[in-house]
């Protein structure tokens, strides 16, 4: 199997939908299409849910598939936050601080990573699965003329789980992907002190 044909595997080509729904995502906030908007965000943020779990059970798990996630989430977070902004200016104004939050959690984590291993790093830890899911249900509800503090919320879970990765990444001496916390890196940090 060549390695273009390893790479076309079901768990990334759903990672790949989610490059393609960017411009499709932008295209419909600009022309004010919000229910099809959120129609295809939701298919998007399934896809991103989807994506790993099918790399698990099928055994297709690979630092390929995992970086193309990272890059896919980075896109994805960018082009909600602006086409937000495009579909419900009110809303965002209202919501700044935490949409910025939010984008914070994202591009930082990203960034050390770039500085520390010269690539974006592939943690999905469970901080961040948890934090990304709850603050694409609370983005529905915001949106949707419901409550705000559910969103506030979960922008806080964003940055717990950023600033998770950011410590990943300072006590990691080279990149890894597909951790699960901070504490199983310490706990076998703390293991390969104790074999010296």
């Amino acid at each position: 199997m060549s390695s273009t044909q390893s790479k076309l595997t079901l768990p990334n080509l759903l990672t790949g939908f989610r490059f393609v729904a960017a411009p499709v995502l932008l295209w419909l906030a600009w022309y004010d299409h919000p229910i099809a908007f959120m129609g295809l965000l939701a298919i998007t943020f399934a896809t991103d849910l989807l994506d790993g779990v099918i790399a698990r059970l099928t055994g297709q798990v690979s630092q390929f598939g995992a970086a193309l996630d990272s890059w896919a989430d980075v896109i994805t977070y960018l082009t909600v936050a602006l086409s937000c902004w495009w579909l419900w200016p009110d809303v965002v104004s209202r919501e700044l601080l935490y949409v910025g939050l939010i984008i914070a959690s994202c591009l930082l984590p990203a960034l050390v990573g770039i500085f520390k291993f010269g690539r974006f790093t592939s943690y999905h830890t469970w901080g961040a699965k948890i934090a990304a899911a709850t603050m694409g249900l609370t983005l529905y509800m915001l949106f949707l003329g419901g409550p705000t503090w559910p969103f506030r919320v979960a922008a806080v879970m964003c940055v717990v789980a950023a600033i998770e990765e950011i410590m990943i990444t300072w006590l990691l001496p080279e990149p890894e992907s597909n951790l699960r916390s901070v504490w199983d890196v310490l706990k076998r940090s703390v293991r390969n002190d104790r074999k010296r």
